[in-house]
């Protein structure tokens, strides 16, 4: 992988970990669907501006069927049922159940995409799995988990999974902010239906929410989404996503930083740990 491939991956995981703590902040203020819409809306702008002027020409017939796919699936179904879950469940069961999608990702690459089962992956990914699982656990609060919270991230989990295999043919065809751009405009057209709620909620939200919600909007949404894609045009969907276990780690050290939550020796553990798994995904097999 090329410097610039890593610098992709390392962009990802920073902006995807900052996203919960964005989430954290403006969530009394808007609901799961409105949003949702908003960060889609602004990303859809912000993305746009690069990514039209140089736009030869639209997707024709059968290629805008994945595209649609991870439009729907991704950027409007996951989004919403992950802001949703997190009203129900406490951080640790959340990062914990959304931490089943790399593993899912992994068995669906080697079985769709014939990316096989490479040893160090599996081994890998199990030992990021539990490096979250003891972030989970020494998190330092009761699980408030039902039923319905866990099944929607559940879902999250596995409508992102599906569509980092669906989005990985896309991007043979098409650049990744173009191909991240088609699936923003998708998402946010299914998210129509909550524009109403969103424009209520945001003559309502103080300034540092509608700050919140645009920050959500450029760089965890337009920019993490497009540097996840053009890292994904590079290597194999299972080893991409084992990175992802670095998120929570990363997430702990960000709101030490911006919110002043001190993490637990538990929380630290656990960031060396997925570490160490994420280390072990990128040996090769002999």
């Amino acid at each position: 992988m090329s410097r610039l491939g890593i610098a992709a991956v390392v962009v990802t995981v920073v902006l995807w970990a900052s996203a919960f703590v964005g989430i954290r902040a403006v969530g009394p203020s808007f609901s799961p669907g409105s949003l949702t819409l908003g960060r889609l809306a602004v990303a859809a702008v912000v993305l746009g501006l690069l990514v039209v002027p140089k736009l030869r020409g639209l997707p024709r017939g059968r290629e805008w069927w994945p595209i649609l796919a991870y439009g729907v699936m991704w950027f409007g179904g996951y989004n919403v049922a992950l802001n949703a879950a997190e009203h129900m469940l406490d951080a640790g069961t959340a990062a914990l159940l959304i931490n089943v999608n790399p593993i899912l990702v992994a068995v669906m690459a080697g079985v769709i995409l014939k990316e096989g089962f490479p040893r160090w992956l599996i081994i890998g990914s199990l030992i990021a799995f539990g490096g979250v699982a003891v972030i989970a656990l020494g998190s330092g609060q009761r699980s408030t988990a039902d039923v319905a919270g866990v099944l929607l991230c559940l879902l999250a989990a596995a409508l992102a999974a599906v569509s980092v295999i669906v989005q990985k043919p896309v991007l043979r065809k098409f650049p990744a902010a173009q191909a991240t751009w088609f699936g923003i405009m998708v998402g946010a057209l299914c998210c129509l239906p909550f524009s109403g709620q969103l424009i209520t909620e945001l003559q309502a939200a103080p300034l540092p929410a509608t700050l919140g919600l645009v920050y959500l909007g450029i760089f965890p949404t337009a920019i993490a989404f497009t540097t996840w894609a053009y890292a994904l045009s590079l290597i194999d969907a299972g080893r991409l996503a084992a990175t992802t276990y670095l998120v929570p780690g990363t997430t702990i050290l960000i709101s030490w930083l911006v919110l002043g939550e001190i993490p637990t020796v538990w929380g630290l553990v656990g960031g060396v740990i997925c570490l160490v798994g994420v280390g072990l995904t990128r040996r090769r097999s002999r």
